[in-house]
């Protein structure tokens, strides 16, 4: 059931990430400054989790906090600033379509981070192991899929509209700066394991990092913001999307992300970033009147196999532990011959 429950929840926060890219879009077409919006989202944020935090860890006490760990909680608050910047960055020098092929690959660097730090187990020979790695990989070409390849039509709306890209003239600055941020997402799902294991609260970490988050993109906002009427906030779609980005990304996403990490691991976390792609399909097919093509069709599908191949991986491990371990209780057990008990008895 657990196992369920941690499915559910990332899968939810699927639905708020793209909602929030929905609103995101409409506020920067707005003229939004990027660097601004992450330090008002993740200072409202703050806030919230705050309240959260008292209500929930009021009748339970906390685990120590050390200055190590407080270090480690920085280098997370670092690696989410920047993967927060360089994501908006690349995205406007380039476009969503490059930034969503390019981020769908966190899943690979995550797994190849987790076999370098030892927290992911590989050996060819268990299917578990083989299962994970192939359907790692094969959710990776699902997403690439969706998003490089278009197809026919297969439900078209009754009002085609052609989407325009806007045509920036730095593809490889884009490019690079949303490689990057892919790649500190990967690194920040591996430290986060790290602490959530090491100091099981998740919204406390939530809460601290998100603080040293702020203060961070103030320094990033002060330096690359040249514009002071940047600072100011308009009572429209702008006000809007930070409200949702502090509450539903920022809190709610960072704790469940958090948690999952401590149940599931980092690469089981980053395997849900493709699942991302088509929700947003479905939901602009739904929603918005968009034309499905073959290319979502086949994309979503292969993204489902390599999804559940590794969901199969990771049960086969844990029911493997498990064996492992009533094997080992049952072997230490004392046996008392059945001789002896008779004696008992008499």
């Amino acid at each position: 059931m657990l196992g369920l429950g941690v499915i559910a929840a990332m899968v939810a926060v699927q639905f708020l990430e793209v909602g929030f890219n929905t609103m995101l879009k409409a506020a920067m077409g707005k003229g939004m400054s990027n660097f601004v919006f992450v330090v008002y989202s993740n200072a409202l944020a703050i806030f919230v989790l705050l309240l959260a935090s008292f209500i929930f860890y009021r009748k339970r006490s906390l685990p120590p906090l050390t200055i190590s760990l407080v270090c480690k909680i920085f280098l997370l608050g670092l690696l989410s600033c920047c993967v927060q910047n360089f994501m908006f960055t690349g995205i406007g020098y380039s476009s969503p379509t490059l930034a969503s092929a390019i981020v769908d690959l966190t899943p690979a660097f995550t797994f190849i981070l987790a076999i370098i730090f030892r927290m992911e187990k590989v050996d060819l020979r268990t299917k578990s192991s083989l299962a994970k790695c192939i359907g790692t990989m094969v959710s990776i070409l699902g997403a690439l899929i969706v998003t490089l390849y278009k197809g026919l039509p297969v439900l078209s709306a009754s009002s085609p509209k052609e989407v325009l890209l806007s045509q920036q003239s730095n593809w490889v600055l884009g490019g690079f700066l949303l490689a990057v941020a892919s790649l500190c997402l990967a690194i920040l799902f591996i430290v986060q394991t790290w602490i959530i294991r090491e100091y099981p609260a998740e919204l406390m970490v939530t809460l601290i990092g998100s603080i040293f988050v702020t203060a961070q993109s103030v320094l990033v906002a002060l330096i690359a913001e040249k514009d002071p009427n940047a600072w100011r906030l308009r009572p429209d779609m702008e006000l809007i999307a930070i409200g949702y980005s502090a509450v539903f990304v920022v809190a709610a996403r960072s704790v469940v992300a958090t948690w999952a990490c401590r149940i599931k691991g980092p690469v089981y976390v980053a395997l849900f970033s493709p699942i991302g792609m088509v929700i947003a399909v479905a939901m602009g097919v739904t929603f918005l009147g968009d034309t499905l093509y073959l290319g979502s069709v086949i994309g979503a599908a292969v993204i489902a196999l390599g999804f559940y191949a590794v969901i199969w991986g990771q049960v086969q491990e844990e029911q493997t532990i498990e064996n492992r371990g009533i094997c080992s209780v049952e072997s230490s057990s004392p046996i008392v011959p059945l001789l002896e008990n008779k004696g008992l008895d008499i």
